[in-house]
């Protein structure tokens, strides 16, 4: 069991366990202490591996880019990324075509 017994909802520093949950008397949220809460952005590539600023990434199709006479082509390994929010959730450089983004369904972890 973790040490932390606050509240991951409220912060509520009151929060008791009910075997094998916690229970926060002020906000009624109940939660499994063993679990690990994830909190920020999730990005997962193609195969569901979870992606983090600074992974490596291989892209697993090739890509069209606008105003460029030649794809992205498969296999295409993009390093140091960078995770935003939106719907191109990957911003990286690419050698030969400079500052792009990506949607992560397009590339998996290398």
């Amino acid at each position: 069991m973790t040490d932390n017994t606050n509240c991951p909802k409220c912060k509520s520093q009151y929060a008791y366990f009910v075997d094998p949950l916690m229970i926060c008397p002020e906000c009624a949220y109940e939660w499994n202490p063993d679990e690990i809460i994830e909190e920020g952005l999730i990005v997962k590539d193609a195969n569901g591996n979870r992606l983090a600023d600074g992974d490596s990434v291989v892209v697993i199709k090739n890509l069209p880019v606008k105003g460029s006479p030649h794809p992205i082509k498969s296999g295409t390994k993009v390093k140091n990324i960078r995770l935003v929010e939106g719907d191109h959730n990957i911003d990286c450089r690419i050698d030969g075509f400079g500052s792009m983004s990506l949607k992560s369904e397009f590339v998996k972890k290398a």
